[in-house]
């Protein structure tokens, strides 16, 4: 049997004298942003260098402006968006368009649309990987991945992946992870082949949604809809723990900075689990947000996260459907350690 010692946590910004934690940062809400735009919402992305949050709002993008919190622009005529992907390195921008089953391509300095991709069927989480200099945009109801050149914005594979895809995350170094919904999986696909290389069962998980990774120390957590986060070890495919987080959950965040991961819950909640060292996790704080906060985007210079969502009308009779949105509600909640 093997043990692993765990020795007690030094936060980086302890080191720096601003707020001290043992076990896990305490967090808060310490900013609300009422935001203009009707419509709903899913993954936002952070442009770190520039200061920048963009939001999928259903028909458009809006970018805010995280020093002030006020929107500073928008891109339209993105049906069905999902979410935008950034190639910092190459200063574009590719937004997954849903409901016309296309990538936008938009300059990062002008957010003007500079080319329109067909892709796969319904594209709902999107990214760029560096290490390949490919964007990898994942077809909801196409159980693919179509694969663009980020320098040609060609697409030049179309990566079958077994399952209905949900979110996903580079490694850096070439590996790509996705949770499949439909499977209870995760996998793992090689940029540079384009080939899926591996298939592992998700213990404890039904329907994967978020997908958070510690590519460090080759761990992912994958949060699921019955309210636990399944990790693994993406080196051999084996579980490493099953943590509970909450309800209506849609993502996920690793922070290698304070080792902390996040399970944005839209029932209302924020479950922060903290990595002790990569083979041990516990839930270090169960934060209060706000009803449909389920999606989350975390700035690794600041430790900030972002999670909009807004205000509800009375639940629908039909089951399973989601309450109206009310109107001029929109918001976003700004979360961060203690202090900070």
């Amino acid at each position: 049997m093997k043990h692993t010692l765990s020795l007690p946590r030094i936060c980086p910004w302890l080191l720096a004298g601003a707020v001290a934690c043992a076990h896990g940062a305490s967090y808060g809400v310490n900013a609300k942003w009422p935001l203009p735009g009707e419509g709903g919402w899913d993954y936002p992305s952070i442009d770190s260098e520039r200061h920048l949050l963009y939001l999928s709002r259903a028909t458009h993008v809006s970018v805010v402006d995280t020093k002030t919190g006020a929107a500073v622009a928008e891109i339209g005529d993105t049906p069905g968006v999902h979410g935008i992907a950034l190639a910092g390195d190459l200063g574009r921008g590719f937004i997954s368009v849903g409901k016309a089953d296309r990538v936008k391509v938009f300059d990062l300095a002008t957010r003007a649309v500079i080319a329109d991709i067909d892709v796969g069927m319904k594209p709902d989480a999107i990214l760029y990987d560096p290490f390949s200099h490919q964007v990898f945009a994942f077809n909801g109801q196409g159980a693919s991945a179509s694969v663009i050149d980020a320098a040609t914005n060609a697409v030049v594979e179309t990566v079958d992946l077994g399952g209905a895809p949900e979110f996903a995350r580079t490694d850096g170094k070439g590996r790509i992870y996705v949770n499949l919904e439909d499977r209870n999986q995760l996998a793992e696909l090689d940029a540079a082949s384009r080939k899926v290389i591996a298939r592992w069962p998700l213990p404890g998980c039904d329907r994967p949604t978020g997908l958070a990774l510690d590519a460090a120390n080759r761990r992912s957590f994958s949060v699921c809809s019955n309210a636990v986060m399944s990790i693994l070890n993406t080196a051999s495919g084996a579980s490493v723990a099953v943590v509970p987080i909450g309800h209506g959950v849609d993502g996920a965040e690793f922070d290698p900075g304070s080792r902390d991961v996040f399970s944005a819950n839209g029932e209302g909640t924020l479950t922060i689990v903290h990595e002790t060292d990569p083979d041990h996790y516990a839930v270090a704080q169960t934060l209060p947000t706000a009803r449909g906060a389920r999606t989350i985007a975390l700035d690794r210079k600041t430790h900030r996260l972002y999670l909009p969502t807004a205000q509800f009308g009375a639940t629908q009779a039909a089951p399973g459907e989601r309450p109206p949105i009310l109107p001029g509600t929109f918001f976003v909640l700004v979360v961060a350690p203690a202090g900070r």
